[in-house]
């Protein structure tokens, strides 16, 4: 007898004890229990018929872990997934690609700041000169000036010597029909004077407009010829004279003037005003 009807006749055996002893629930207990068994006893006869074997009188046994008679149950539900596993490891770099195409040219960007300014270089060589200049206007030059002496002895004192004997006059601003010099250009002058005295002493003093300037007194030595002289600055405006005369009474104006002997008066300008 096969393990398992031994196990179903004992199982029969506990059922029909417990009806003895039980009570109504025990009963429907049983009665459970027989028709348990009288399905095993249907399933069984059916199964050792059916069961393949691998040569005469050989029954191929069933896989391991299976129980024989089994009865495949409803498939259940998928499992859920389970977490993520851990990232690998990096793997080695591969090879070296190919240099690719030149991109697009991108928009210009916005000037940067000004660097800072680097050092001085060295000195470079000269350069070739430039072609010469076109000939530019001249300065105007001012000019003023002149020369005179005198031609005879004067005899008037206290009004302008007329020395009408011109070394120079180009600008013609020596009057010689009154003995005065007119100023056409406004700076500064030089005026000299260089007197033969002779027979009587000398008092000349030299006038700018009126106001007498520069005084020169020379006394005369008996039977003998005399020199006297004087010079100086004047800064004068147009419009403005100077000239020479002699002051005092009539007994200083020993000027004298011959073919060998010169009395002169000289007055020529230093710089005009730029304003």
């Amino acid at each position: 007898m096969s393990s398992r009807l031994l196990r179903l006749a004992h199982l029969v055996f506990i059922s029909i004890q417990a009806t003895m002893r039980g009570s109504d629930s025990i009963l429907a207990g049983f009665r459970m229990l027989l028709l348990r068994a009288a399905l095993l006893l249907f399933i069984l006869p059916s199964h050792a018929e059916n069961t393949p074997t691998e040569g005469p009188g050989v029954p191929i046994l069933p896989p391991k872990g299976t129980c024989a008679g089994w009865m495949a149950g409803i498939p259940g539900h998928p499992g859920h997934n389970g977490t993520p596993g851990r990232d690998g490891r990096d793997g080695t770099p591969g090879e070296k690609g190919e240099k690719g195409d030149a991109g697009l040219v991108g928009p210009k960007g916005e000037t940067g700041e000004t660097g800072v300014t680097g050092a001085e270089g060295p000195r470079g060589f000269p350069g070739t000169p430039g072609r010469k200049g076109e000939p530019g206007e001249g300065a105007y030059v001012y000019r003023s000036a002149f020369s005179v002496g005198l031609e005879k002895r004067v005899t008037v004192p206290n009004v302008p010597i007329r020395f009408t004997k011109i070394f120079y006059n180009q600008q013609n601003h020596y009057d010689g029909t009154t003995g005065k010099f007119h100023c056409n250009i406004p700076g500064l002058y030089y005026f000299s004077y260089h007197i033969t005295v002779y027979m009587k002493d000398v008092k000349v003093s030299l006038f700018k407009t009126d106001k007498a300037v520069l005084f020169t007194y020379d006394q005369y030595q008996d039977k003998n010829v005399d020199q006297a002289s004087g010079s100086v600055l004047l800064h004068l405006e147009v419009g403005d004279q100077v000239w020479l005369q002699v002051y005092g009474d009539g007994d200083h104006n020993g000027l004298y003037a011959d073919n060998v002997n010169d009395s002169t008066f000289t007055g020529f300008l230093l710089y005009h005003d730029t304003n």
